[in-house]
């Protein structure tokens, strides 16, 4: 075995992995090199299927079957010793003991290693007891300690709790206390902020790199965000089709990047923290006092539960109008009621009060929450959703053709031939090649299967797009080619849209206006650009400010503006 650095306490040497399928091997990872210092955070970073997470299972022998390391080493040192982990066999007492005793793992979805069953105390005194020699008293001490240090109130009650009597921002804070359970050298963090909200996601990512500092601990950071690198990370090492393009200093990378593929994950980055200007249809630029083609007027929503005196107050009388070829752009954290307000909107949930009224096409106005189920249909053509996950949202067992056909023969609108010209239109207005209408969503990437999400969505003819989450599930060169369609559709359809999303940058790019949501309120309403430059309320503040720079040199962590909500509120 070769010495290493002193700092060094794992290096990966050529690394290769393949998946051997039916009808061919897949190299999955090729030649990967790289070294995890003492105290520093390397972040991998690429986009979906670039071999970020597969390289990252491999240092714990935890790659699914059928892909197995084909080559090269994986060195980790333990004091003066060194393990090639690349030669253990992955069910071994050697790997079990290197498993969260020398290497933590997080998870991108905390219920994917937290059971639902258990309370979370019992999970992590089980890891505790795994890696030490505690008795159970002990290792309830050291748990409740463990909650304590990842910022979880009131640990000595909360370690009885269950997962489901947790936030995601909770449950994630809790896996991180249960991957810390057998005080690793090594912390991987696969993709842990991508479904939280912006400010959680900064408490987390805040929380990580404080706990990594206090407790010396090397990271491995994989991401897609470019943003969240630079916060974060010592050193890149940027992959594309299962090898590195690109490794060096956070700041080289960021600041003279040499492959082109850095370069375009960079420029992706750059531009969704700008708005667009200059796009908007004819309609919309009009001298003209614009005349609302939908108003919402003290809508609200109050959930209760059968014998309880309970309420929860999920949106409290929001007021808006959306225009003709508007983008409205909705935020806030995960539960601020946007999600909620959408469905209102849509009558998918049934108002407690308040009114919306659609003002259509002939001039006329339907007051929405008035409607008849039957004369719902006709306004859910207007009106269409896009949905967060593509693939959840597309039946599998559908071909393309029938999925974006199914709107069209549902309403009589075509069937036969007619169907099949008007869904090969579609598919090219969405920029997607009509010969694949006969395939099914899995033989499509996820921005494509988006695509057709959103192919679905124009059968009708809509005059609004209700897009909720629409690009959160995408890597961010990927998000903005859907944006750019987006923008592009409503010039040529003259569409408009009311944009649910959590994600700050992409409201400020792809919005005229924007409305700012917390436990349920509108809490501010304004031009896009004015909310992320100069927000006037103190949330808004918070929200902005959480937002990572895609920049080492100007770092959110320095000049955060934290939110207290009053007591009352």
């Amino acid at each position: 075995m070769p010495d290493l650095p002193d700092d060094v306490v794992l290096s990966v040497e050529d690394l290769s992995i393949d998946f051997r399928l039916r009808t061919h091997i897949l190299h999955a990872v090729e030649n990967v090199n790289f070294q995890l210092r003492r105290g520093q955070t390397l972040c991998l970073v690429g986009e979906s299927g670039s071999g970020k997470s597969v390289t990252a299972r491999s240092l714990l022998q935890i790659v699914d079957s059928p892909g197995r390391i084909v080559g090269g080493r994986i060195l980790l040192r333990n004091g003066s010793d060194i393990t090639d982990v690349a030669t253990l066999t992955p069910g071994s007492s050697a790997m079990r003991a290197i498993r969260g005793r020398r290497i933590g793992l997080i998870f991108q979805e905390p219920m994917s290693s937290l059971s639902p069953v258990h309370t979370i105390g019992s999970q992590i005194v089980e890891a505790v007891r795994l890696h030490s020699n505690l008795d159970k008293k002990a290792a309830r001490d050291l748990t409740v300690e463990l909650l304590r240090q990842v910022e979880i109130p009131n640990p000595d009650k909360m370690v009885d709790r269950h997962t489901f009597e947790f936030s995601g921002g909770m449950r994630q804070r809790a896996m991180i206390a249960m991957a810390l359970a057998g005080n690793p050298d090594i912390l991987i963090a696969d993709e842990p902020t991508t479904a939280l909200d912006v400010t959680t996601q900064a408490e987390i990512l805040d929380l990580i790199k404080r706990l990594q500092v206090e407790r010396g601990m090397a990271m491995l950071l994989i991401t897609h965000d470019m943003g969240v690198v630079a916060e974060v990370a010592d050193e890149v090492a940027v992959m594309r089709f299962g090898k590195i393009v690109e490794r060096g200093p956070v700041d080289k990378i960021y600041h003279a990047p040499e492959h082109p593929y850095t370069r375009q994950l960079l420029a992706s980055t750059v531009k969704l923290t700008h708005h667009v200007e200059g796009r908007l249809p004819a309609v919309a630029l009009s001298s003209e006092a614009p005349r609302p083609i939908l108003s919402v007027r003290n809508l609200g929503k109050t959930f209760g539960w059968h014998g309880s005196t309970n309420t929860l107050r999920a949106v409290d009388d929001a007021n808006f109008d959306l225009y003709p070829g508007e983008n409205l752009g909705i935020v806030g954290e995960s539960g601020s009621g946007k999600t909620t307000l959408g469905r209102l909107i849509l009558r998918t949930v049934e108002p407690t009060n308040g009114s919306v009224t659609y003002h259509g096409r002939d001039g006329g106005e339907t007051e929405v929450t008035k409607l008849t189920s039957k004369e719902l249909r006709g306004f859910h053509r207007e009106v269409r959703l896009v949905f967060q996950d593509p693939f959840a949202s597309l039946n599998p067992r559908m071909t393309v053709k029938e999925i974006i056909g199914d709107p069209l023969i549902v309403n009589g609108l075509a069937k036969g031939k007619a169907m099949e010209g008007r869904v090969a239109e579609l598919m090219r207005l969405v920029g997607l090649d009509p010969m694949g209408m006969e395939r099914y969503p899995h033989a499509f990437s996820g921005g494509q299967r988006q695509r057709i999400g959103i192919a679905r969505a124009l059968a009708l003819d809509p005059r609004i797009i209700i897009a909720d989450e629409a690009t959160s599930a995408l890597d961010v060169s990927i998000r903005s080619q859907i944006l750019d369609l987006l923008l592009d559709l409503r010039q040529r359809l003259n569409l408009s849209f009311i944009f649910i999303s959590h994600d700050i940058s992409v409201v400020r790019y792809f919005c005229d206006r924007v409305a700012v949501m917390h436990r349920g309120k509108i809490v501010e309403l304004g031009e896009a650009e004015q909310i992320c430059t100069a927000p006037r309320e103190a949330y808004t503040k918070s929200l902005i400010s959480a937002v990572p720079n895609p920049d080492p040199r100007d770092k959110r962590m320095l000049h955060r503006h934290r939110f207290v909500a009053p007591a009352n509120a």
